[in-house]
């Protein structure tokens, strides 16, 4: 009785998947070395697995590239010239874009007003810095709040054990402010307790739009800033 038929599909276990495409591929580089030693026939192959990685076979007698330009002598093609072609207009389109990037740079900076030739342009332009500097800001203020909590909870944290210790002390009858044996680290975690629950008390002070300007260099953005108490 003869060996069933084998259903051509994609095999779905991947291990399955791997060893028969290793068992196969081994025997089509057999067949094309028969092909070569046989025939005389001069053979490439290339292929790739699923995972991307590479296995190829060429005659002894010849190399890959010179296969692939006998390939194109016959068929008529060019295919370095198309993907010169491909990687040409692939360049000028990212020159464009980084030329473009590089303007608006220098808008934004102030640095090349030439290029608004209108006063609609000047006030769509002023707008938009309006609207990037009041993200900018809305960001600032989330990154201090996160921060504030952060700082606060690791002070309640470090409250709440000194009020454990402080009562632990006092269970045992011992002076809670006897000597201590750091007394640097504990005036510092004192001070750093005491400090805290001011030390990031904000104040926005907010003025007119029209008084907005932007400074060279590290100067602020307008009168928006934040101040400690």
């Amino acid at each position: 009785m003869g060996r069933g038929r084998i259903e051509i599909k994609k095999i779905e276990n991947t291990t399955n998947r791997q060893v028969t495409y290793s068992k196969r591929r081994n025997g089509i580089i057999k067949k094309a070395n028969e092909l070569t030693v046989l025939c005389d026939a001069k053979v490439c192959l290339i292929m790739y697995a699923n995972s991307r990685k590479l296995h190829e076979y060429t005659s002894p007698s010849t190399t890959t590239k010179k296969m692939i330009d006998l390939y194109q002598q016959t068929v008529g093609v060019d295919l370095w010239s198309s993907h010169y072609e491909k990687m040409q207009n692939n360049l000028e389109r990212l020159k464009e874009i980084n030329n473009n990037l590089r303007r608006e740079i220098s808008l934004r900076k102030g640095e090349d007003a030439s290029g608004l030739t209108s006063l609609a342009e000047m006030v769509d332009r002023q707008e938009n810095m309006t609207n990037a500097l009041s993200e900018i800001r809305q960001r600032k203020y989330h990154v201090i709040k996160t921060q504030t909590g952060t700082t606060n909870k690791k002070v309640r944290n470090l409250m709440e054990i000194y009020r454990n210790l402080i009562q632990e002390l006092e269970m045992r009858g011992e002076e809670p402010y006897g000597p201590i044996e750091n007394e640097e680290e504990y005036r510092a975690i004192n001070e750093y307790a005491n400090a805290m629950p001011n030390l990031y008390a904000l104040r926005l002070h907010d003025s007119h739009p029209d008084d907005l300007h932007l400074h060279d260099g590290v100067g602020g953005f307008g009168s928006y800033c934040l101040r400690l108490a």
